[in-house]
């Protein structure tokens, strides 16, 4: 009876034991945990390792989404079939019914000392070429000198009448003041970017010609005095390319 009472004795102090082992070993560990918190955040005791998200005011959210949704939008152009523009008449025109088509891009004048070389060359360029796939788009332009001072019917009737244009012409109101600036037309910006001319981006004067491919892209630049006929190589090397 006595060894039965000395055998239950021990299995208790066995358990009281093992249980006090492991109590400091947890106390430890809370100590422990805790003099990192403190140490991590010495000045802050009591702050939380995940401290609360920042709090924006609405001001601010409504910009940063603002922002982003600029940021998803803002897909430069690759090609001049990104761009839709205006017809003298007012029409919407996709450039992309272009495709597969070599384009001249000139920025007209009427009352320029070179509108009547170019207008006559142009002309002579596209009754030539227009059925092997030219295209001259001519954009009315009163930013130098003022040398386009009509409205769209006087440009058209001015080129159709005297020089017997029959590319298209578009909206003068699209380029009436800038070609250049910050509110420059955005299809003549990538212009520029594809193209930059021998004292920089900027577009000079009147009858600055942009050659395109017939993957729309611009291959080459040339001055206001460069004649439109002098560019009929680069027009046939084009025109041979599949």
């Amino acid at each position: 009876m006595l060894r039965s009472s000395i055998r239950t004795l021990s299995r208790q102090n066995l358990i009281f034991a093992s249980a006090s082992l492991r109590a400091p070993r947890h106390s430890f560990s809370s100590s422990l945990g805790s003099s990192l918190i403190v140490s991590r955040f010495p000045h802050h005791p009591s702050r939380s390792l995940n401290p609360p998200p920042l709090s924006l005011s609405s001001s601010t959210a409504n910009s940063l989404r603002f922002d982003r949704a600029m940021a998803s939008n803002s897909d430069s152009p690759q090609s001049i079939y990104d761009f839709t523009v205006k017809d003298a008449r007012g029409k919407d025109v996709d450039l992309s019914i272009y495709k597969g088509k070599v384009l001249m891009i000139v920025n007209v004048a009427s009352q320029c000392g070179l509108t009547d070389s170019n207008y006559t060359e142009l002309t002579q360029l596209y009754q030539k070429y227009k059925d092997q796939g030219l295209e001259i788009l001519a954009f009315p332009c009163n930013q130098f000198g003022s040398q386009e001072p009509g409205n769209n019917e006087q440009i058209v009737e001015f080129a159709c009448t005297r020089f017997k244009a029959e590319y298209p012409i578009f909206d003068k109101k699209l380029m009436q003041v800038e070609v250049n600036g910050k509110e420059a037309a955005p299809i003549y910006k990538f212009l520029k970017s594809s193209k930059g001319g021998l004292f920089g981006d900027g577009i000079k004067w009147n009858f600055t010609k942009f050659l395109v491919n017939k993957e729309g892209e611009v291959v080459e630049r040339y001055a206001p005095t460069t004649s439109p006929l002098s560019m009929e190589v680069w027009g046939m090397l084009l025109f041979s390319t599949t």
